[in-house]
């Protein structure tokens, strides 16, 4: 290579990463969309709101939440898939999107393959539950009511692969029982049917169900962490009540298209680190049950392929079908 040719390539190199880092330093110019790939209502589409708000106070522009529920979460997570990867289309995802890479391999997208990773917002337990009517108060009298009546009692989720899915299916398996799934198109309809005695079982976000449970609108009967929640100190966990190990989570992120300019992504990775970090939201998500998750994008990529691996293997060995 000659001199001119070096120097040639380094010119073209400068004007690229100016290019870029005039384009982080633009952005964003116009509204930034949200997608949300499931109903309102639910904890995806209430931390997406926080954080779109204060994205929008600090970007000095409107970050618009959109609910694209079904199938699942594949048709919202599938117009994202399809958007520009400029950095205004964005994804409010949930591991119920590293579930469905092995539970629905058919989909019309590969989750590291047509999306890159922008930060996780938070995480929290679920709250096993049930309706008043069913004739148990602990964990251990469902598994034996559930052993005496095979496939009669029910359980409600908010959809195939979605952690209450994968909770109840991982209870199943590991407490050696049979329960009839009903899933729904979204956790607010399901949330409605176990309050109305409509279904007998849920597994649901703490920071959703929590307030139920206390209202006396259904009976929590454990929490899904491995240790107890700091929110509900006094509510056992499901593998202190007869099911070793047993734990279950619902976290949550943002994502882009693949191909999203790295300084756009780089930059709402610093900002929303700078949101869930911040003290007085730590403090409201602790009394609501919810954990902060901060990590560069690397250290996020790394955690989805380690979530997609081990569900695969939950899938695997308890058999888990979308219905």
């Amino acid at each position: 290579m000659n001199t001119f040719t070096r120097i040639l390539r380094l010119l073209t190199l400068g004007l690229c990463l100016a290019a870029g880092a005039a384009q982080a330093q633009g952005y964003p110019n116009r509204p930034v969309r949200i997608v949300v790939p499931f109903a309102a209502g639910g904890p995806a589409d209430n931390y997406a709101r926080f954080i779109a708000q204060r994205l929008g106070e600090e970007f000095k522009q409107s970050f618009v939440v959109e609910n694209r529920p079904g199938a699942g979460s594949i048709i919202g997570t599938d117009v994202v898939a399809k958007s520009p990867a400029d950095g205004y289309t964005l994804l409010m995802m949930s591991n119920t999107h590293t579930v469905n890479e092995s539970l629905i391999p058919n989909k019309p997208y590969g989750l590291l393959k047509d999306f890159v990773g922008i930060a996780p917002v938070n995480y929290s337990a679920l709250l096993l539950v049930t309706h008043p009517s069913v004739p148990v108060k602990s964990v251990g009298e469902l598994i034996a009511l559930a052993k005496s009546k095979p496939g009669k009692l029910n359980y409600a989720s908010s959809g195939n692969g979605t952690p209450y899915h994968m909770a109840g299916e991982l209870f199943k398996f590991m407490a050696g029982i049979d329960m009839t799934h009903v899933p729904y198109k979204g956790s607010s309809g399901a949330r409605t049917d176990i309050v109305s005695g409509q279904v007998d079982v849920m597994f649901d976000a703490e920071t959703t169900m929590a307030v139920m449970a206390r209202e006396g609108k259904v009976r929590a009967l454990a929490s899904t962490g491995l240790t107890r929640s700091a929110n509900l100190p006094d509510m056992p966990t499901v593998a202190e009540s007869g099911v070793p190990r047993f734990e279950a989570t619902i976290w949550l992120g943002l994502m882009a298209p693949k191909g999203t300019p790295t300084d756009v992504v780089n930059r709402l990775n610093a900002e929303v680190r700078k949101i869930v970090n911040h003290p007085e939201v730590k403090a409201t998500w602790a009394r609501q049950g919810a954990v902060p998750m901060s990590m560069t994008i690397a250290e996020f990529d790394r955690h989805l392929q380690t979530d997609i691996a081990n569900w695969a293997n939950i899938v695997k060995v308890s058999g888990a079908k979308p219905d």
